[in-house]
């Protein structure tokens, strides 16, 4: 199985401040990557590396590489609204639209002219909630407000809206920190389940969940990329003594 993403030599900036130094790393394609390390040690940064969401930030600054399936993302003619399209992003709180459950789903089709006509649109919307597991629980209340759902429903639906647009790459940004046990083991299920069509990177402080979920796992440190094995590898036999630190509780 390939690469899907492919980061070389990549240091970030916020204005005079480093935060990501001289990563390289790659990301198997239709597999799970999880991130670990301690707060404020670049996990989130450089998951917002992968789709250009820090190009929002004016002292930002990138170099080295990132590509997907061969193209540089950072290259100057890169179509941004067409990777974030490619790359969808799921955030540590769920961030509904103020609008029905359906027209949540429906947006991003919408704006993209993605559907044919309102059939095509329906079943576009009706597919993006079964792949996000949620059709069972909505099917009966979709012109209902997406407000009324529970917080699992909702960060369920907001992954509903990213793939409703056709992604390959879904980044998740701590999905479950912010959801009760419950709703954690659903949206853990569901991130099993949609790597058998989407490539999968996910930013979590939970080490039992990056063991559950996750083929494969990095570890960050202070801006560095300090280890990243199989999963499996990483939890039981890591290459580095500051990467079982972390792991056995030792810090963090």
């Amino acid at each position: 199985m390939g690469s899907k993403i492919n980061i070389k030599n990549l240091n970030f900036f916020y204005g005079a401040d480093q935060a990501l130094f001289d990563i390289s790393l790659k990301i198997p394609e239709r597999q799970v990557m999880a991130f670990i390390g301690p707060s404020g040690c670049g996990k989130s940064t450089f998951l917002r590396v992968l789709n250009r969401m820090n190009d929002t930030i004016p002292i930002a600054k990138v170099s080295g590489t990132v590509k997907i399936d061969g193209k540089d993302i950072y290259a100057p003619k890169t179509d941004v609204v067409a990777l974030r399209r490619k790359v969808g992003m799921v955030f540590q709180k769920s961030n509904p639209f103020p609008k029905t459950i359906f027209e949540n789903v429906a947006y991003g089709i919408r704006i993209n002219r993605m559907h044919k006509d309102k059939t095509d649109l329906e079943e576009r919307v009706e597919k993006a909630l079964k792949d996000s597991a949620l059709w069972d629980e909505v099917k009966d209340r979709l012109n209902t407000s997406a407000f009324g759902l529970s917080g699992g429903q909702q960060q369920r639906l907001c992954i509903a809206r990213a793939l409703a647009v056709q992604p390959e790459v879904i980044l998740m940004d701590e999905p479950a920190s912010a959801l009760d046990p419950i709703a954690t083991q659903k949206i853990e299920e569901l991130v099993v389940e949609l790597k058998e069509h989407y490539t999968i990177a996910i930013v979590t402080h939970n080490m039992q969940q990056a063991a559950r979920v996750s083929d494969r796992t990095a570890f960050f440190m202070l801006g560095k990329l300090i280890e990243v094995n199989p999963t499996e590898r990483m939890f039981t036999h890591p290459d580095e003594k500051l990467t079982e630190d972390y792991i056995t509780g030792r810090f963090g």
